[in-house]
């Protein structure tokens, strides 16, 4: 304890005391020489006497509080004021006596507080101290005064409270702008006694007394170095505190002045020089190596006086001129253990000190001592079995570090042998037991040797041949670095090493900078999230700051892709930079996007802030790079958003500085700001990895160029202004590549990026064609709406200008057409006039028909395959006419597609045809031929007729079954004649339209176009609305010029035309006087001779056209009519058809006489809808259906859907019900009919009649039981008997009830 040793009583007087010590303290001495004849002097024994009187705690800590902030320490200025209680007396004294009481008083206050230094309040002492650094602060010289008188007063005190004293003294000292000579003496003194003494406190104790002296060198350092001096080269090794001194004195900067080190430095080589004898003393050697090694109080630190000696050894040996004495002690000390860090650490700063005078006989040390036995264990753990071969476990790795210190200090010599250095550290690190303490001691050595060779000016001169192996070290060592964690330096370390080698000759390949890009950024970027890093270290005892070493990792990171820019300052340097932040700029880990995106961003602002590229070098696919950036600034993340639209200012300045057209220099910018400008304000430093605390303002300061204070979207707009075409066009195939992202944003952003850059440039892109199908194959893998929308609606905008390319594109991938394709040509046509314009385009694709002819004959085929993108054109057509967009295009397009439409149906049945198929086709084109294509071309002319409206015309031709004869080439001709006949027929208004088509077609290359329009047009002959198109005159014109046609066909079918009645008048006379006759015929015994006579009653009607047989009408109906129940199933089907073609010839005109046949003949028609022959039942459909259309029955469409494809009881019911609803006064014959039926042979009309009965009586019961007799209601009751055992459940069911309701019905009237 302190008390141990009790202080000197202060019974005397402060006079006595000043007196005794007069020679010993320099101030008391001053102060008596400036008092003598000073009245005021002579008061000062009574006046200090009176201050030691006791003075109150509160009046002293009240007054010592009043401390100055700021005085020249030069003067006293008073920091204790004295009690004013008596403050009329102290106006009377003189103000010299008035300071000298204040000095007094202060004094007597610190030596109090030196005193109180003893107690043994931990609390209590931490306040003293603190009061006494703070009253050092305001007057140093006063408290040295005071603390060397109070050494001198208590000699005994215990060493404790000196130790305590020599804290203060050292603060005081440190806390002195100018320490006066005599203190220095004084305090110096004091130190070196105390330095070297035994106490229980052990080296505490001196190390104290030892700052004292460390204190004082930073006032004058020389003074103390000769006493250093002095006393080590006595011959005795050093003391420890001596030693210590100069380790503080070495590896301290802040002790020494501006240029004071380097003499200390000096110093202390001159110091090593005059030691150099002391290597060959015995127990001066022996001293040293003991303290060099003794073990350490942790295995972390080691004291200053160790690593001093380590130094201090280092410099003796290097001044050695004995080769053979400096290899003999390194060895020695290489022979010692390796066990502990800083052991190894210090073992090879001596060797690299030895190694700038000794450089050859270093290596030759170390090169023995790695091909020694202890070496050969360590690189073998296997071979170390007991605690004391740890000593030779990590000799390698003092190995490592002896190298690098070699580089270091050898400086300009080391060139010749860095490759020799390398091919070593190369070893170690393959062949070492491998562990964290080799992977540090590596690293930290070719830091070393890397930073040797950067210093060195005539490195670019060397080509090093191991570079590319320590780079191969490199990325294994981060390789083995664990992806979970972050809890060293190491990948920091790494990246600044690599930095630097790229700047060595030779320069690194593509192929090996690309594998080390990947490595260093999957390392850093591929880590998880900061807090996920934390949870790893929070078992360890002193754990990382996670977030420090991270951004300092990262900035490692981003100067390493500086270094590569600088050493190759291109834009194709950059751009390889930047394509290997590319796929971490797509992740789909935001945080990896967001560290990525800094990088970048750096990696900008660098290069905007330093002009290393050259303003007249284009840059490399800056396309894409403007399209990554926009899209990420459209990133869930605030953090990666922040960057990215900062570095989207930065690459603006870059583009601004390389293109401005102006001389003059493009004024810098601060675009950092631009990350500011986000509408609401949010922070950004709270997601992924920014941790770090928001700056203290958050007011953007925008730079002066308003675009910078834009959003992001409008930044980009003004970015692309900048680009040539051929870069807008990468950005919009970086954004269509952006739209296959399976990151739901990146697909939005991407939709924006490729809208708003066709939206401003697509009028001036160049080619367009492969953007196109990139969309549609992009398209299908979009799972958002909004998303979708805005592709399409840039389709549209794009088709503005550049419809062509987008349509032949479209047919590209129209065969098959997937919904996809469909919605793209939806989006094409959503503008009307582009509509028409697609439209005209797809017809006109669709008529480049290669001749099958040709290819026959052995022509090449064109590169393009214009058959296939015909076919895809009739695709297109085909699905398009379903399309709103093309509604009223479609419709105004009817005439020129009906054309269009014929003329490649007959195409496709000439490729169907054997041998008219063109040779050489592979696979997938002969599965586009045939009963798909056909089937395609069919539909198309189906659709045509069925969604603008002529539902009519499609009506008579499905009724007709007339598509059959549209699929094959033989029966071609037949079926556009019976096309054409419903067109006349029903008086579709689009005769005028098509007429107008019919002439250009007729003057076309093609055979089957010419033919499909002369077989319109002999049809149309029979229209008196062609002749408004066409004059009788010009289409014998037209029909003649056909006679030279090289086709036969055609050159018949004009043959035809012009034997129409419209040409010559007299034949309708002629034709009306051969129906008798044919008349007569119907009742020939042979089947075949009535239905051919029946065929030509028909076609005698339709030649007569609009002159018809008006007087013959009626004998024909009712000739016609009573055939229909004839046996004969052709002679059904025949006078069927002839019944209908004789009500469609009389179309329009007034029944009169022939409206009974008609009602007559209704029930039979509708009846014979269950007929056992098709034939018949496909003329009873056409009949009822032209019978239905003359007596203009309500619902037509229905009416035609119902008998085109419609079948079961409930067609049957509307059948009934549009019949007897409409025929009311007719009811009596058409229930008459039926009841007749009810005897036919034919179960199934028998059925539909009873059914039709059956009907009847539910709606009608009254007329039906007025109408029947007994014979009837039997029959009935029969029929409806044989019903109940129908196979269908249906018919059983509905006879069951018509059964029961008959019997009600039957016994009404009774």
């Amino acid at each position: 304890m302190d008390g141990q040793h009790s202080e000197k009583p202060h019974s005397h007087t402060t006079a006595d005391r000043m007196s005794s010590t007069t020679s010993q303290n320099p101030r008391s001495a001053q102060r008596q020489a400036g008092t003598c004849g000073n009245p005021e002097g002579d008061a000062r024994c009574p006046t200090s006497h009176r201050i030691f009187s006791p003075v109150s705690r509160s009046t002293k800590d009240l007054s010592y509080m009043k401390v100055p902030a700021h005085r020249d320490r030069q003067s006293h200025p008073t920091t204790i004021l004295l009690c004013k209680s008596q403050s009329s007396q102290a106006a009377l004294v003189p103000k010299e006596h008035k300071m000298f009481m204040e000095e007094a008083y202060n004094a007597a206050i610190c030596f109090k507080m030196l005193r109180d230094l003893n107690s043994s309040d931990p609390l209590r002492l931490k306040y003293i101290i603190k009061k006494i650094k703070n009253m050092a602060y305001g007057a140093p010289n006063l408290v040295l005064e005071t603390i060397h008188d109070y050494f001198v007063d208590n000699p005994e005190i215990s060493s404790r409270h000196k130790f305590r004293l020599f804290h203060v003294l050292e603060a005081v000292i440190e806390s002195s702008d100018s320490l006066e000579e005599a203190w220095e003496k004084s305090f110096m003194q004091l130190a070196l006694e105390n330095m070297t003494k035994s106490t229980e406190l052990e080296e505490a104790y001196q190390d104290a007394a030892s700052n004292v002296l460390l204190a004082i060198c930073r006032h004058s350092w020389r003074v103390v170095a000769r006493h250093l001096e002095t006393e080590v080269l006595t011959g005795v090794f050093p003391h420890r505190s001596l030693l210590y001194v100069m380790g503080i004195l070495t590896s301290t900067e802040a002790i020494f002045n501006q240029g004071d080190k380097a003499c200390w430095e000096e110093h202390l080589a001159q110091m090593a020089v005059k030691s150099v004898q002391f290597l060959n003393t015995d127990a001066w050697y022996k001293a040293l190596l003991l303290a060099l090694t003794k073990p350490d109080r942790t295995c972390q630190e080691q004291p200053p006086e160790k690593a001093f000696l380590f130094i201090y050894y280092g410099l003796i040996l290097q001044a050695e001129d004995n080769s053979t004495t400096v290899r003999a002690h390194l060895r020695s000390l290489l022979d010692t253990s390796h066990q502990w860090p800083k052991q190894r650490e210090g073992m090879a700063l001596t060797i690299g000190l030895a190694a700038v005078r000794h450089l050859d006989h270093v290596w030759a040390v170390l090169e023995q001592f790695g091909q020694s036995t202890p070496i050969k264990w360590s690189l073998q753990s296997s071979c170390l079995k007991n605690s004391e071969d740890l000593q030779w476990k990590w000799a390698s790795s003092t190995m490592l570090l002896a190298y690098g210190q070699m580089a270091v200090r050898a400086k300009a010599h080391i060139l010749p042998w860095v490759d020799n250095i390398l091919s070593r550290m190369v070893f170690y690190f393959h062949y070492s037991s491998w562990d964290e303490t080799l992977k540090q001691s590596f690293l930290t050595a070719v830091l070393m040797l890397v930073g040797a060779i950067s210093r060195n000016e005539g490195a670019h001169s060397y080509e090093f041949s191991q570079i590319s192996e320590l780079l191969e070290c490199l990325m294994v060592l981060m390789e083995k670095e664990p992806q979970d964690t972050l809890c060293t330096s190491t990948r920091q370390q790494a990246f600044h090493i690599v930095a630097s080698l790229c700047k060595l000759r030779p320069p690194l390949d593509l192929e090996r900078k690309s594998r080390i890009l990947s490595v260093c950024l999957h390392s850093v970027l591929a880590l998880p999230l900061l807090d996920v890093l934390e949870k790893h270290t929070c078992l360890f005892l002193e754990p990382p700051n996670i977030q420090t070493l991270y951004n300092k990792t990262a900035e490692a990171l981003d100067q390493m892709l500086q270094s590569f820019i600088i050493q190759n300052p291109t834009t194709n340097e950059l751009h390889f930079l930047l394509s290997h932040l590319y796929l971490w700029l797509a992740s789909e880990k935001a945080h990896e996007r967001q560290r990525a995106m800094h990088s970048c961003m750096a990696l900008f602002r660098f290069l905007s802030q330093n002009p290393y590229l050259d303003p007249k070098e284009d840059f490399k696919r800056i396309g894409q790079l403007v399209c990554m950036l926009g899209i990420l600034c459209q990133d869930p993340d605030r953090a990666t958003q922040h960057s990215s639209l900062e570095g989207v200012g930065h690459l603006y300045q870059l583009l601004r500085c390389q293109r401005a057209t102006e001389t003059q220099k493009v004024e810098v910018q601060t675009p950092e700001q631009l990350s500011q400008a986000h509408g609401d304000g949010a922070p950004v430093w709270s997601s992924g990895d920014q941790k770090t605390a928001p700056p203290a303002s958050q007011e953007p300061v925008f730079p002066k160029d308003g675009v910078l204070q834009l959003g992001s979207s409008q930044v980009i707009k003004e970015v692309m202004k900048h680009l040539t075409m051929a870069e807008l066009t990468d950005l919009i195939w970086t954004a269509i590549e952006g739209l296959g992202s399976t990151s739901p944003f990146r697909v939005q952003a991407a939709a924006d990026m490729l809208l708003t850059t066709i939206k401003e440039h697509g009028a001036n892109l160049e080619t367009v064609a492969n953007l196109a199908r990139a969309i549609h194959l992009q398209l299908c893998s979009i799972r958002i709406p909004q998303a979708k929308e805005d592709v399409l609606h840039a389709v549209t905008l794009l088709a503005r200008s550049h419809t062509p390319e987008l349509v032949a594109s479209f047919l590209d991938f129209s065969i098959p057409l997937d919904s996809h394709a469909f919605r793209l040509w939806r989006a094409l046509g959503a503008e009307q006039p582009v509509s028409r314009v697609v439209l005209a385009m797809l017809l006109d694709w669709l008529r480049e028909r290669p001749l099958p002819g040709g290819a026959r004959n052995g022509s090449p085929q064109p590169k393009d395959q214009p058959w296939l993108r015909s076919l895809a054109a009739m695709n297109a057509l085909h699905e398009l006419q379903f399309a709103r967009e093309f509604k009223k295009a479609v419709r105004e397009a009817h005439a020129e597609m009906l054309l269009a439409l014929l003329t490649q149906l007959h195409y496709v049945l000439e490729l169907n045809l054997p041998g008219g198929a063109p040779p050489g086709r592979e696979a997938l084109e002969t599965t586009t031929r045939s009963p798909l294509s056909c089937s395609t071309s069919l539909e198309a002319l189906r659709s045509l007729l069925s969604t603008t409206g002529h539902w009519q015309d499609f009506a008579l031709l499905e009724l007709q079954d007339a598509w059959k004869l549209l699929t094959t080439i033989h029966t071609y001709p037949q079926g556009v004649g019976l096309l054409a006949r419903a067109m006349v027929q029903n008086r579709c208004q689009q005769i005028k339209a098509v007429t107008g088509q019919l002439l250009p077609s007729l003057q076309s290359k093609e055979e089957r176009e010419r033919k499909a329009a002369i077989l319109i047009l002999i049809e149309f002959l029979y229209s008196p609305t062609m002749l408004e198109a066409l004059p009788r005159q010009a289409a014998l014109t037209t029909l003649a010029r056909s006679l030279r046609d090289p086709s036969p066909e055609v050159r018949v079918l004009s043959l035809q035309g012009l034997g129409n009645i419209l040409f010559h008048p007299e034949k309708g006379s002629l034709l009306c006087g051969q129906l008798p006759p044919f008349l007569d015929g119907f009742f020939q015994n042979s089947e075949q001779a009535v239905v051919q006579v029946m065929g030509t009653v028909s076609d005698v009607l339709h030649r007569l056209g609009t002159h018809g047989a008006a007087a013959q009408s009626l004998r024909v109906a009712i000739y016609a009519r009573s055939f229909f129940d004839d046996e004969r199933a052709g002679i059904r089907a025949a006078a069927m058809a002839l019944f209908g073609d004789l009500v469609a010839a009389v179309a329009g005109r007034e029944l009169s006489g022939l409206r009974a046949q008609v009602h007559q003949s209704m029930v039979p028609l509708l009846l014979h809808l269950r007929d056992c022959c098709p034939a018949v039942v496909k003329q009873a459909k056409l009949s009822l259906y032209r019978c239905a259309l003359q007596l203009r029955w309500r619902l037509p469409h229905t009416l035609f859907c119902t008998l085109a494809w419609e079948q079961g009881l409930s067609a049957r019911h509307f059948l009934w019900t549009c019949l007897m609803t409409r025929s009311q006064e007719e009811f009596s014959i058409h229930l008459a009919q039926a009841l007749s039926y009810l005897h036919s042979r034919h179960r199934h009309i028998k059925t539909w009649a009873a059914l039709f009965i059956g009907y009847t009586t539910c709606y009608h019961p009254q007329a039906v039981s007025q109408m029947l007799n007994s014979v009837d209601t039997n029959l009935l009751f029969s029929t409806f008997e044989d019903l109940k055992k129908d196979p269908e459940p249906g018919i059983r069911e509905f006879a069951t009830r018509q059964f029961s309701f008959l019997q009600k019905v039957a016994a009404g009237p009774q």
